[in-house]
């Protein structure tokens, strides 16, 4: 679908030429809430336009690409709002776009193939859906707002609380690998004999819904929890 070699990006590479190598890119833009055009702007100088860190956009850009180097970055304490920004965003892209979209090519493939398999996968996605909707609430009405609370000014009161960054990482679930068996379910075990258009927008959106899902827990596991953990030592919750 897109190329397999893809460039590491660096603050002085201009972006327009980025998206044409991988167009997913867009999407990464988009979670950051950038939506002018890029013209010959480099990374560096939309991070400025944007008052966005280049630390964090490098590492979430890169992640994109393909390379998963987060150990040797410095991140800042203020870089929590637009991580958790960032990651808001995509939950947006979750429920709004990528599962409705699925539910479309799934309703139409059960029109054209009535076999008991196609029921089967919609059942399973259905469970599947369920799960990831209370991953995100979760996130949403528990964890992140902890997490910007701490770095509030009066932090240190939210820190007192019960709840940890620890708590946060033990809570997050394997919800990428069940994208793996509905593939796997689609690819080897379902007999279609109408429509393999739908069935191929079907595969290309979940693998896609995987690939940011994949991201996506990269970032809240690697980077986000990591900091907010440093965070929580810094006013006395080691």
């Amino acid at each position: 679908m897109y190329r397999n070699i893809r460039t590491f990006i660096r603050p002085e590479i201009k972006f327009a030429g980025l998206i044409f190598e991988n167009p997913v890119l867009l999407l990464l833009l988009e979670h950051f809430g950038i939506i002018d055009e890029v013209h010959d702007k480099t990374v560096s100088g939309i991070c400025k336009e944007n008052g966005i860190s280049e630390t964090v956009f490098l590492s979430f850009a890169n992640l994109y690409n393909g390379f998963h180097q987060t150990s040797g970055n410095s991140y800042q304490f203020s870089d929590i709002p637009s991580i958790i920004r960032f990651l808001g965003n995509s939950h947006a892209y979750f429920r709004n776009e990528k599962y409705p979209e699925i539910y479309r090519y799934l309703k139409q493939l059960g029109e054209t193939n009535p076999e008991a398999e196609i029921k089967l996968i919609s059942r399973f996605f259905d469970e599947y859906f369920v799960e990831v909707t209370d991953h995100l609430d979760y996130e949403e009405n528990i964890a992140f707002p902890y997490i910007l609370g701490l770095t509030a000014e009066d932090g240190g009161a939210v820190a007192n609380s019960s709840f940890s960054a620890r708590e946060f990482l033990d809570h997050h679930t394997d919800i990428e690998s069940k994208l793996t068996d509905l593939k796997n379910l689609l690819i080897r075990h379902v007999p279609l004999k109408h429509d393999p258009v739908n069935r191929r927008k079907l595969l290309f959106s979940l693998i896609e819904l995987e690939f940011v899902m994949n991201i996506h827990s990269l970032i809240e596991e690697s980077i986000l929890v990591p900091l907010v953990i440093d965070l929580e030592k810094s006013l006395n919750r080691g």
